[in-house]
């Protein structure tokens, strides 16, 4: 049984296609964002400053591109060494499996790293179990995108003082046309399941949808469409916009999200 699906992922959009098709999808891949590095990383500067004078005691990588963009800005400056064998020497945190290799190839060690599904609320809870001191810390925060405050306030709730560094940007793909083709079709045929990779995502196929004028139609298809989304922070955005959920995998992997969620769409069919 055939099901037509919708996924707005970016940088793994040929992968998705292939695994849709692969659980007995129709595939629909329309990439919603760019990511795009600041042009004068500035942060990225104040914040290898920040580690060699020893004002930041806590270091948290939350995505494996946003580290490796810090490391490259910060690799072309002559301070390279002396700031890797600082930052070696701090507290160091992921928050899930792909910032990880980045930290291996640059030869960092990871002291914690929070559990699935690897969202702000496991590293606040494994801070706590963990019994991490906190209190009158700074903690640097690798953002990605837009900042989490409601991250930032519970990180000052427990008495950290937090420096948010920003390594890159969200911006539309460069041809757009294929994302503006994809509401198009939400609206005028709605499909049986669209995906949802990260919040990220959420904010820019919204605003796409806004930008040709189709913003309340394509919610309104929305809300008539079985919504997957890959964990809590995604489902926290769509329902944010009055999105219903139906389903989250059982892990935060891009082949659970789409074999679980084919899957119940087909045994939606035959009831």
């Amino acid at each position: 049984m055939s099901v037509r699906v919708c996924s707005f992922e970016s940088r793994r959009c040929h992968e998705m296609a292939t695994l849709i098709a692969k659980f007995g999808g129709e595939p629909t891949v329309a990439p919603s964002m760019r990511e795009v590095p600041l042009e004068e990383n500035t942060h990225a500067l104040d914040f290898a400053k920040r580690i060699l004078e020893g004002e930041i005691e806590i270091v948290l990588f939350m995505t494996g591109v946003g580290a490796r963009t810090l490391f490259e800005a910060i690799q072309k400056q002559d301070t390279w060494e002396s700031f890797h064998q600082e930052l070696d020497r701090r507290v160091i945190i992921v928050r899930g499996p792909k910032p990880v290799p980045v930290l291996k190839d640059a030869r960092i060690h990871i002291d914690y790293r929070a559990p699935e599904p690897n969202t702000w609320r496991e590293i606040l809870e494994m801070l706590d179990s963990e019994s991490i001191p906190l209190q009158n810390q700074e903690i640097a925060v690798q953002e990605y995108g837009r900042p989490n405050l409601e991250f930032y306030a519970g990180l000052e709730a427990r008495g950290a003082q937090v420096y948010p560094v920003p390594v890159y940007l969200w911006d539309f793909p460069e041809d757009v046309e294929p994302l503006y083709e994809a509401v198009r079709l939400a609206v005028n045929h709605p499909f049986d399941l669209v995906m949802f990779t990260s919040a990220n995502q959420v904010d820019n196929v919204l605003e796409a949808a806004g930008r040709i004028g189709m913003r309340e139609e394509f919610l309104n298809a929305l809300k008539q469409t079985t919504i997957a989304s890959i964990g809590p922070t995604c489902s926290d955005r769509l329902r944010e916009f009055g999105i219903p959920v139906a389903m989250e995998p059982s892990h935060p992997k891009m082949a659970h999200l789409i074999r679980e969620a084919i899957e119940l769409v087909q045994q939606n069919k035959t009831l």
